[in-house]
């Protein structure tokens, strides 16, 4: 008689280091409630532009169905590389230097990948979008979290990044502006990392997803720094700006060795990004810089609207840079963020996610994300008030 069989056995030991999402815990609480507002997804409230829909729909009626190159169709990456030129005065070579990936979140596992030995350490600057640490895992690497700290409005510093390197380290991860806080880095601070960076001879990898999103100054692409070009991997894409969240469309720019290892990867699990999503993106690039403006115009109304609300009910908020995020302070209602969250969810149908989900320095903060209309906001705050009024 054969032996009945253990599947767990067989789960790898990686997995079992990592838990799910923190952040569906609150989506499948909401689904089975009525009347909800939600301040939890990190997804634009607005349609993709109709222009680059219309691209995509003509690009299928004409039989556009194929593969494409690993690395994408060339006719993107050119306008990526032009736009990066254009937009930083930094040029990435679109035959060798520029890789079309599957969303930012493969771009990033490829990154790590590609670079990460068993062992090599990895540091992630957190509070920090939840896919950072899980794919370090996933790779063999050993994430090192060090925490922005919220008295200096999330940024972090290159001393406090310099404390956390040691003879393993490979590489450093930071995201502004950044998921979950909205928090963004100036020029000064920037190049003073680099120099710790070139000084330890390590890795930058840069996730510039949100940098259209900016409101406060100009964003400053790491790579554009002096000496950091062939020491960066810059991930960027077209979710959020452009409202392309479900075309998952992204790319990656690096030294050609870089590159051509994500590529590799990439083409043995991948293959390629969807060609009507890469149609998308070119036009995207080519003629959708009127629809982002609209959309940033709007998103910093919006941003105004939700720091002062919640100010303005006891919930100190910085004011954020960039990204579609507030993250208040709820350390004054003596609750932790897992509770508040549940209970504003409970009680008043408001979706929040607790900050310490994205890191230990998160504890006593929420995210709140701003990308739902005013109309939504004003009821959210109106009700968030009640809720820490009856407390």
């Amino acid at each position: 008689m054969r032996t009945q069989c253990n599947p767990s056995r067989f789960v790898s030991n990686s997995m079992q280091k990592v838990p799910p999402s923190g952040i569906r815990k609150f989506f499948d609480m909401a689904s089975d409630s009525e009347d909800v507002i939600s301040l939890g997804v990190g997804e634009p409230d607005y349609v993709t532009p109709w222009h680059i829909r219309e691209a995509c729909i003509h690009s299928i009626e004409h039989g556009e169905t194929s593969y494409t190159s690993n690395y994408g169709l060339m006719e993107l990456r050119e306008e990526i590389s032009r736009t990066y030129t254009k937009r930083h005065n930094v040029y990435y070579d679109p035959t060798n230097e520029i890789l079309v990936t599957t969303g930012v979140s493969e771009a990033l596992d490829l990154a790590i990948r590609a670079i990460v030995n068993p062992g090599d350490e990895i540091i992630v600057v957190q509070p920090s979008y939840v896919a950072y640490v899980p794919s370090i895992i996933f790779a063999g690497g050993v994430p090192v979290t060090i925490g922005a700290k919220g008295e200096n409005d999330f940024r972090i510093t290159a001393e406090e990044i310099e404390a956390a390197i040691t003879n393993k380290t490979k590489a450093v991860i930071i995201n502004y502006p950044n998921n979950p806080t909205g928090a963004t880095m100036d020029r000064d601070e920037l190049e003073a990392i680099a120099d710790v960076i070139v000084e330890h001879d390590i890795m930058m990898i840069s996730d510039d997803v949100y940098e259209r999103l900016t409101y406060e100054g100009k964003h400053t692409c790491f790579s554009a720094l002096e000496g950091m070009r062939d020491r960066t991997i810059m991930l960027n894409g077209f979710s959020k700006a452009y409202a392309m969240t479900g075309f998952r469309m992204a790319y990656a720019m690096a030294a050609p060795e870089i590159i051509n290892s994500m590529m590799l990867i990439h083409q043995y699990s991948m293959l390629c990004a969807p060609i009507t999503a890469q149609v998308g993106a070119i036009e995207a690039l080519r003629n959708g810089e009127e629809e982002v403006e609209k959309m940033v115009r709007e998103y910093d109304r919006r941003r105004k609207l939700i720091v002062g609300g919640l100010n303005d009910i006891g919930l100190d908020c910085f004011n954020p840079g960039g990204a579609f995020y507030a993250f208040p302070s709820i350390k004054s209602t003596g609750l932790t963020s897992d509770e508040f969250a549940e209970r504003l969810l409970n009680e008043q149908n408001v979706v929040t996610i607790p900050g310490d989900i994205f890191g230990e320095t998160g504890a006593g903060f929420l995210r709140c994300a701003y990308a739902a209309s005013r109309e939504d906001i004003k009821e959210a705050l109106d009700r968030i008030g009640t809720f820490v009024d009856g407390l």
